[in-house]
């Protein structure tokens, strides 16, 4: 069986780190698209416009293929890279966690950076709740109203909920069906003489 289910996090939540002086500050959000991403990066650079870096890190879709770590000034590979590693050491995508730092004028050297920004992160991650999600795949339905009684049957056996719901002469919703049983329930659909399935 192909996996499902993925794991992000349910709300925003921060994080601190302290180490000679200086302060690391993680934000973590729940995020959907490099839309949402770049709308939280530049809203966290006006914030805290006075801090000397503003690193992140982020992973989008199930399959965490859409990825990106950016040290933001640091020496390469101190700052988003280990931001990125707790990201995955815990499993996470839909995610981004910036670490803004406040430069406390003692230098951390390269071991220490990348703890801070790693621990800051951590820590942001202790402070929110892990969910599952399931990947879902949508579809459209079209059909007459005399079918309406055999889609709600199918929809409900498999206790699916619908919605942009048209019911004339000519019906119309929108489902989404947890991958796994999205060729069971897409057959069963299929199946009824007058029903139509799109793609969503």
């Amino acid at each position: 069986m192909f996996e499902d289910t993925y794991h992000t996090i349910s709300a925003p939540s921060e994080g601190l780190f302290k180490d000679k002086g200086s302060k690391f500050l993680a934000f973590a959000y729940p995020v959907r698209s490099e839309d949402e991403v770049r709308q939280h990066i530049e809203r966290i650079k006006k914030e805290y416009f006075d801090a000397r870096h503003h690193c992140y890190a982020y992973i989008l879709g199930p399959r965490k293929d859409a990825w990106r770590a950016n040290d933001d000034g640091e020496p390469s590979g101190t700052a988003g890279k280990p931001i990125y590693g707790q990201l995955l050491s815990h499993d996470l995508t839909d995610i981004l966690v910036v670490v803004v730092r406040y430069f406390g004028g003692i230098l951390l050297g390269t071991s220490g950076l990348i703890n801070a920004y790693r621990s800051a992160t951590r820590d942001a991650l202790d402070h929110t709740t892990v969910i599952e999600k399931t990947v879902d795949v949508g579809y459209r339905l079209h059909f007459g109203y005399e079918q309406m009684n055999d889609v709600m049957r199918i929809l409900k056996e498999n206790g699916l909920s619908f919605e942009n719901q048209v019911f004339d002469m000519q019906c119309r919703l929108d489902i989404w069906v947890r991958q796994s049983l999205s060729v069971k329930v897409y057959d069963a659909i299929a199946k009824l003489r007058t029903v139509t399935i799109e793609s969503l």
